[in-house]
């Protein structure tokens, strides 16, 4: 049987989705909310506290509560990579007029705010066993932030890892300055003769960090997913290591798998 913060909760999730409470719409004070719904000020507030936690509502401490304007979906199908590849070896100014976020969000590139900051790291034990590299191996640490025009927090948190000595023949790839990258990193590997093979990608949830809560914007208990996608060339060689937090609000993977017939 729910318990009655439950049902509270639940009669506001309807007037939410039910648009009665519109996205950015202040909710009314605790008080004048408990008194409304006839329970105790705890009660009320083990309610809002379940809404905060599915998403539906913010908290700025201090102010109020506020109905949560949705945040732009980004979906992400596994044959997003062998539609960057078909796009590899296109024209520029094909390859200018969409990227993988577009893709997978449907927005266009006027829509998006793009960041990307490079910098030289040495591999530690983690990456130079993926690239099967000595540790202290020079790679190129490249961090992306992209966000929708209008919001104030980036789809997911990227960090790209690539052994310096594999791409340094094109001193083009080492200049953040390039960026946003019509093609992206395939299109980037192909000016340096490297086809991609297979990408396998591992995904495990977890609780974000506390830098994750701020930079994505988080509430309540939402999860992030940690994916490390591995990306091999034609020889077998790792050529390309990434990290990705994608925040489980905003988030949607979807993998269709083609079976072979009998």
């Amino acid at each position: 049987m729910a318990k009655r913060y439950e049902r509270i909760a639940e009669q506001l999730r309807q007037r939410i989705r039910a648009g009665e409470l519109e996205a950015g719409q202040r909710l009314p004070a605790e008080t004048a909310l408990a008194q409304e719904y006839k329970s105790s000020l705890p009660t009320m507030r083990d309610a809002l506290a379940l809404l905060l936690s599915e998403g539906l509502i913010d908290k700025k401490h201090g102010i109020g509560n506020f109905v949560r304007k949705p945040r732009q979906l980004a979906r992400r199908d596994n044959r997003r990579h062998q539609w960057e590849k078909n796009r590899a070896r296109v024209s520029e100014a094909e390859r200018l007029t969409t990227g993988a976020t577009e893709h997978d969000t449907g927005l266009t590139v006027s829509d998006l705010v793009f960041e990307a900051t490079y910098r030289e790291v040495p591999a530690d034990e983690d990456l130079a066993e993926q690239f099967d590299v000595p540790v202290g191996t020079t790679l190129l640490k490249r961090t992306y932030r992209t966000s929708g025009r209008g919001e104030d927090t980036p789809f997911n948190l990227a960090r790209s890892y690539l052994v310096h000595e594999t791409i340094a023949g094109n001193p083009d790839l080492l200049d953040a300055g390039k960026e946003p990258w019509p093609g992206g990193t395939q299109n980037q590997l192909y000016t340096v003769g490297i086809e991609l093979d297979h990408i396998v990608e591992r995904i495990t949830a977890r609780p974000p960090t506390v830098e994750e809560i701020e930079e994505l914007g988080l509430q309540g208990g939402i999860s992030v997913m940690a994916l490390r996608k591995t990306c091999i060339d034609t020889s077998g060689r790792v050529v390309e290591v990434a990290d990705v937090t994608l925040p489980g609000d905003r988030t949607e993977l979807v993998f269709t798998t083609p079976l072979e017939r009998w």
